[in-house]
């Protein structure tokens, strides 16, 4: 059978068909968007997307984010196609493609490039991580709040070095999801003209028609956003989408959302719109559908003459020249702004600027101390003061989590000053952590927050930025049962465990006085390739004297001595974060009275500690030492294998009470007397032994 001799619908059923044989070959995927949504894709990439296949990572690239990350083929097949180029975790392009069409032929296959969904890190050409719908068009909202930035603070009259679009693909299920709806509405007040979501409105989901389930008039509901909202009746009219593309690139004040009606599987109509939503089309379904794209019913994987040519004349010639022409507009920059042009290299390398932590505060000890998002809030303004990169927000509780930044010049992100360093995220905290995300990946340094009660409606986006690799820091307060009287809605217990779960997440839960959080900030910055999450009081916590106790430089070490037993082996250790270290060192005094002899141990991150040598891990927690008492007002999960079978936890084996914070302290046994008497217990059983 004859291969149409129409280049553009040539390369649009290559596109199809490579997905359709991937599928079949890896017996699972969903062939269904691809298929449908083909030739959207294909006009984006060919004729208008500011991209060099032979560098997906020069600064001003256009930015591409499938968040209907279940059609996965569909991206691979264009990574391929276009030849897009590899880059390695130096930043270097070594010349190997990002996907090979073997990587297409192991499509969902172990070690192959082209994974079940995105993933950000493992194939060069994706933009971000996506898996959860809705959680992609939030990132992709980052993104193009971090292109107006960077053009706000480095683009000068005659250099126009950021002004880069970002497209996001999304699906039926994207746009039932809260977080895209959260998402929508914050790039609306924004006004993020640059930001283009493409709704592939297949009306389609796993259960079968969205008439069972999803009615509502979605472009209505941008248009009462402020969105622009335009139209594309059949999306196989590649007139059509470039005019619809063409409408988003004229529209300088609103972001655009385009719906593409596109219809599922191959052709008008499909037995089982379900089954080729979400399954392989089968041995014959794939011959049916060759037979109708007019391609060779047998062939595998084919790539027709012609095809990677056009590509190459198309985006490769193209997105060649656009970013020759910006790396000599940046030389042009350079020798005219040469410090600017520097903050620039180092964002983009992921280095700090010399100097950020001269104005890292000290805290003189005070018994009466400082809440640790107070002393938090010091110490990301002193910060951020030298890292002009360093931005962000909260979910509308910036007064309480103490992270506005509030030196001349930081401003606030509006409108009328993209150039602001303050986010107001509004109370949107799922939101709030993928914007964060899309702004990591522009290689700006992003910070939110919130309390930690309602990390519970981030935890996807904050899983995310651990599995990317990206370092966000996740700033939560109001951290404990030390939240008194809004009670148990609002008192993190179980929120430590699930937090500390996440794989590649540094938890520093609860530092224990601002000496400590000072070091949690040095620490933190440093960070290249990890997302962290600050976790601070509410309440005060007394400075320590660190004249008789150890520097709070030991938090690079996860956990540290922060006092030992005098002139002796301990006999019990106590193990402790946030205000219960105060807790422990009163309770190391009423033992010494009792000829007790106790180390206190300060534990503000258990994944540092847990990544030392076994000997420094043995020095602090010598295993001859048998009696050892963790303490923390939360949930006691993950906490037995720091004290073992011979020790004890005070933790919260329920949820908290609406109550002053004293009364709570005295019910739940956080007093240096139950410390006390659990100890003892301890020493005893492990002398009985």
């Amino acid at each position: 059978m004859a291969i149409t001799t129409d280049l553009d619908a040539r390369c649009i059923d290559t596109i199809r068909t490579l997905c359709i044989d991937a599928i079949q070959a890896a017996s699972s995927g969903h062939p269904g968007t691809p298929l449908g949504i083909a030739p959207l894709t294909y006009t984006l990439w060919q004729r208008y997307l500011r991209f060099d296949p032979a560098d997906p990572i020069w600064p001003n690239r256009d930015r591409y984010v499938l968040s209907s990350g279940h059609a996965s083929a569909l991206l691979w097949s264009m990574l391929h196609l276009t030849g897009v180029k590899a880059v390695d975790p130096d930043y270097e392009i070594p010349g190997d493609p990002a996907v090979s069409l073997d990587d297409l032929r192991r499509f969902r296959q172990l070690d192959s490039k082209a994974p079940g969904h995105p993933e950000y890190r493992w194939t060069s050409g994706v933009e971000a991580t996506t898996g959860p719908l809705g959680t992609g068009v939030a990132t992709s909202v980052g993104m193009a709040a971090a292109s107006q930035w960077l053009g706000a603070r480095y683009n000068r009259d005659g250099h126009t070095l950021f002004d880069f679009d970002v497209y996001a693909q999304a699906g039926d299920g994207c746009m039932m999801e809260g977080i895209a709806s959260e998402a929508a509405s914050f790039a609306a007040h924004q006004r993020l003209w640059n930001l283009c979501w493409i709704y592939d409105s297949n009306r389609v989901t796993i259960e079968g028609h969205t008439d069972i389930t999803f009615t509502e008039d979605v472009a209505a509901r941008f248009v009462a956003y402020g969105w622009n909202v335009t139209s594309v009746a059949d999306a196989n009219d590649l007139e059509q989408i470039a005019r619809a593309l063409h409408d988003f690139h004229a529209e300088h004040e609103r972001p655009t959302l385009i719906v593409a009606r596109s219809h599922i599987g191959y052709g008008t109509e499909v037995e089982d719109t379900a089954k080729a939503h979400g399954e392989p089309l089968g041995p014959e379904g794939v011959k049916a559908a060759k037979r109708f794209y007019g391609w060779p019913e047998d062939a595998r994987f084919l790539v027709p003459e012609g095809v990677y040519e056009h590509f190459a004349e198309g985006i490769g010639a193209r997105g060649r020249k656009l970013r020759e022409a910006w790396e000599a507009a940046f030389e042009e920059y350079r020798a005219a702004y040469p410090e600017l042009a520097e903050e620039i290299e180092r964002m983009q390398r992921r280095e700090l600027p010399r100097g950020w932590d001269a104005d890292l505060p000290e805290f003189p000890a005070d018994e009466n101390g400082i809440a640790s998002r107070s002393s938090s809030g010091e110490v990301l303004n002193a910060v951020a003061k030298n890292v002009p990169w360093l931005l962000g927000g909260a979910a509308d509780v910036a007064p309480s989590t103490k992270t506005h930044l509030a030196f001349d010049g930081a401003g606030e992100l509006q409108v009328d000053n993209r150039a602001g360093r303050n986010f107001h995220f509004g109370v949107r905290e799922n939101a709030s952590a993928a914007i964060a995300n899309g702004l990591a990946v522009s290689k700006l340094r992003p910070f939110w927050s919130a309390f930690l009660i309602f990390s519970d409606f981030a935890r996807g986006a904050i899983r995310l930025s651990a599995l990317m690799e990206i370092p966000v820091i996740h700033i939560f307060t109001h951290d404990s049962i030390g939240v008194g009287e809004d009670g148990p809605t609002h008192q993190p217990v179980e929120q430590l465990a699930s937090l500390r779960a996440i794989p590649g997440l540094l938890v520093f839960r609860r530092p224990g006085d601002a000496n400590e959080v000072a070091q949690t900030w040095r620490y933190v910055m440093q960070l290249a390739r990890e997302p962290a999450v600050l976790i601070l009081s509410r309440q005060n916590l007394p400075t320590l004297d660190r004249s008789v106790m150890t520097s709070a430089a030991g938090v690079a070490n996860g956990a540290y001595v922060l006092l030992d037993a005098d002139d002796r082996k301990p006999d019990v250790i106590l193990i402790a974060t946030g205000s219960e270290v105060a807790l422990a060192v009163a309770a190391r005094e009423e033992l010494a009275a009792e000829g007790i002899g106790a180390r206190v141990v300060s534990m503000p991150c258990c994944e540092l500690f847990d990544r030392q040598p076994q000997s420094y891990r043995d020095e602090v927690l010598p295993p001859s030492v048998k009696a050892r008492v963790a303490i923390e007002q939360a949930s006691t999960l993950g906490w037995h294998r720091y004290v073992g079978d011979g020790g004890a936890i005070v933790g919260m084996h329920t949820f908290g009470a609406s109550a002053p914070l004293k009364m709570l302290i005295e019910k739940f046994g956080f007093t240096p007397d139950a410390v006390t008497q659990v100890a003892r217990e301890c020493v005893a059983a492990a002398r009985s032994s």
